[in-house]
């Protein structure tokens, strides 16, 4: 059985509705934001801890933790993902153009100030590979490696302080620009990196970071290259010098590449089956560590080996701090790159498990961490897409996992870190190279996304190709300006259709889709899907003309046909003189719908706003010159469906000076029922509605 609906009430306006349903104005706006700001501004012990409890978290989910249901899965989420920071936290270090212990520190403390702030449960910060790469373009900028570096102890030690002074710099002033976006809850801005633009941000990335660890897998030593075609030259650069290969790292790569490849894949489609994924990369770090000691490879081979890693916890310094002016760029896109990909992270994290993430706290979190950091020796943070991954697969529930975490990295911070000495380099490049796998796979999306959206699709190519074949920074700005452009083209372009009713109902829908639905005799109906705006607006009249057939030739036809019309009935009866009609703009509808126009021609236009978000100045001046072309050719305007914000700006441009205010309706239907009304009944008879 089909269920059915029936309504019978009055016609409505805008101005009927609102003395009927609407809420009365508060004249005392001022006191009332007066009174708003006095709320927030009061100080009390409930408003202390609500304050404390919303800008440090962890002070909420502390305690409400459930040690028998959470604690388990928190340890082992916790150490496993601790246990792959090592290994990468030196392989990304090495993308940030400094020494690996910096990479331990970085994943450290950011770790434990993150657990305090964040409000991602399954969120792991520390060092990310997009992130440490366009880091490590500044620092190759500004401190490169000299073609005869001094193999004093001073020396490299005065260029590897050289070089984390200006990483920690970047850190520093990314985590102070996080802090004024804070300030000013501009955590909105995250969303102008849409999904499409991360992922293909992400993987032309991974291609960036691949190129850059050829050199080392191969054993050359050579210049790193930064700007634009930096991938093709450093390609050309590997390519040329391929004869100079050591032999030896070259196999060490290989062998390396021979174990992780496989165990990852196995560790990724076996992950419901395995309690935790097995620790390949710490295995990897261990068993080159000790081939390479055992066989003396570094002096026999010249294989590149990591070298001294200090013992105990660094001491607190100042970042480089006079190279902001020349850093301010760069950091700017590492800000946004990082606090996007943390952001994704954590509501793709957050949806899955039925929790919800505070974009502007999320600033504060990495802002505080990457800040404190900072003067700690540490390069810029940020959530990483692996660790992430894998603690939440690990069964990690709450933030404490960072605790065990960190637990982890202090572990080998304070004792294991300077067994690390005879690591080659060449094995945490693989690490490096395997850790992106995720980012590579991410054009198995495509073809769906040419099936969803081709718009998007463009704006995925577009930004991949910019980043592979210009440059990281310049190549994430193109991305973004071109998805705003689709936006803006798709708004000016947006369509205007012609609505038709669909038989005994108050329904109307466009008649390119539904065409068992009529068009009502005589009325014109409108629709926009769009915003109407300086950028469109000449589209919009184009349209509506086109729809409308009123050229301007056939304005100025029905113009005079109006007034010869107008002149007659003045002169055979002096009636209309006497009714004291002033504005033939206000005349009655009757009259007008009783007129010599034919039958076949629109004699009145109606508007459906309903898609109509917002109209700028000149659009609320457009719709008052359309009003004034349609009276000329005879032809009345009504208005229904428009929000309030469409409404007041329409108002206040003076449009009610060339419009009646009566023609402005809640409904499509309203406005329908009462254009026929008029041309059937007289003016007196009582206007309703019957749906």
């Amino acid at each position: 059985m089909s269920a059915s609906v029936a309504v019978y009430r009055n016609i409505y306006t805008e101005d009927r509705f609102k003395q009927a349903y609407g809420s009365e104005q508060d004249g005392s706006g001022g006191s009332g934001l007066r009174e708003r700001l006095a709320g927030r501004c009061r100080c009390s012990r409930r408003a202390c801890l609500h304050l404390l409890r919303q800008r440090v978290p962890i002070f909420s989910w502390l305690p409400r933790y459930r040690p028998k249901k959470w604690i388990l899965g928190d340890t082992i989420a916790g150490l496993t993902v601790g246990i792959l920071h090592i290994p990468q936290g030196m392989a990304f270090a090495l993308l940030t153009s400094v020494a690996p212990i910096f990479g331990l520190y970085t994943s450290f403390f950011p770790v434990v100030l993150y657990m305090f702030f964040g409000t991602g449960r399954h969120v792991s910060t520390g060092t990310f590979a997009v992130v440490s790469l366009m880091t490590g373009s500044v620092v190759e900028q500004l401190v490169p490696t000299p073609l005869e570096m001094n193999s004093s102890l001073s020396a490299v030690a005065e260029f590897e302080a050289q070089r984390i002074g200006v990483a920690s710099a970047v850190a520093l002033l990314s985590g102070i620009i996080m802090l004024c976006m804070f300030g000013l809850q501009l955590g909105f801005l995250s969303t102008y990196l849409s999904e499409p633009i991360v992922k293909a941000f992400t993987s032309a990335a991974a291609f960036h970071v691949t190129v850059s660890q050829l050199q080392s897998m191969l054993g050359l030593r050579l210049p790193r290259h930064t700007g634009t075609f930096s991938l093709f030259k450093t390609l050309a650069s590997v390519i040329e010098n391929l004869p100079h290969t050591n032999v030896a790292e070259l196999l060490i790569s290989l062998v390396c590449l021979a174990v992780l490849v496989p165990v990852k894949e196995i560790n990724m489609r076996y992950r419901q089956r395995l309690r935790t994924p097995i620790p390949v990369e710490i295995l990897t770090v261990i068993i080159a560590t000790g081939v390479a000691y055992a066989f003396s490879l570094d002096s026999a081979y010249k294989v590149e080996i990591v070298g001294h890693i200090p013992a105990g916890f660094p001491r607190p310094q100042m970042p480089a701090l006079h190279t902001f002016p020349e850093i301010a760029g760069d950091t700017v896109a590492i800000t946004f790159v990082g606090y996007a990909v943390s952001v994704s992270l954590a509501m793709i994290y957050a949806d899955k498990h039925g929790y919800s993430i505070h974009p502007n706290q999320e600033l504060l979190a990495h802002g505080v961490s990457n800040t404190v950091s900072s003067f700690f020796t540490c390069f810029p943070s940020s959530a990483t897409l692996a660790t992430t991954n894998i603690l939440e697969s690990a069964g990690g529930h709450t933030q404490l996992s960072g605790l065990f975490t960190s637990l982890v990295v202090l572990i080998v911070l304070l004792l294991i870190g300077p067994l690390f000495y005879f690591l080659p380099k060449a094995a945490l490049a693989c690490i490096n190279v395997t850790s992106l796998r995720q980012m590579f796979l991410q054009f198995q999306d495509l073809p769906e996304l040419w099936r969803i959206s081709k718009m998007d699709f463009m704006v995925w190519v577009v930004t991949w190709l910019s980043v592979v074949v210009l440059n990281v920074d310049l190549g994430l700005a193109i991305g973004v300006v071109f998805s705003m452009m689709t936006v803006i083209c798709r708004t000016q372009r947006a369509g205007c259709s012609v609505l038709g009713r669909a038989s005994n109902t108050e329904i109307y829908r466009p008649l390119e889709n539904h065409s068992k639905c009529y068009e009502v005799p005589g009325v014109k109906i409108l629709t926009y899907n769009g915003p109407i705006y300086y950028g469109n607006r000449n589209f919009f009249r184009e349209e509506m003309s086109s729809l409308l057939g009123l050229t301007p030739e056939k304005i100025r036809s029905r113009e005079k046909a109006r007034k010869a019309l107008e002149k007659r009935e003045r002169e055979a009866t002096v009636n209309t003189v006497e009714r004291g009609i002033a504005n033939t703009s206000f005349s009655s509808e009757n009259e007008f719908f009783k007129s010599e126009t034919s039958e076949s021609d629109v004699q009145a236009v109606l508007i459906d706003c309903s898609s109509v978000i917002f109209v700028d100045v000149a659009g609320a001046r457009l719709f008052t010159q359309m009003c004034t072309e349609c009276q000329k050719a005879g032809v009345h305007v009504y208005l229904a469906n428009c929000n309030e914000s469409v409404l007041k700006i329409l108002t206040s441009s003076g449009l009610m000076t060339y419009m009646n205010p009566q023609h402005i309706f809640v409904t499509v239907h309203d406005a329908v029922t009462y254009i026929q009304q008029q041309k059937e009944k007289p003016p007196e008879s009582t206007t309703t509605v019957w749906v």
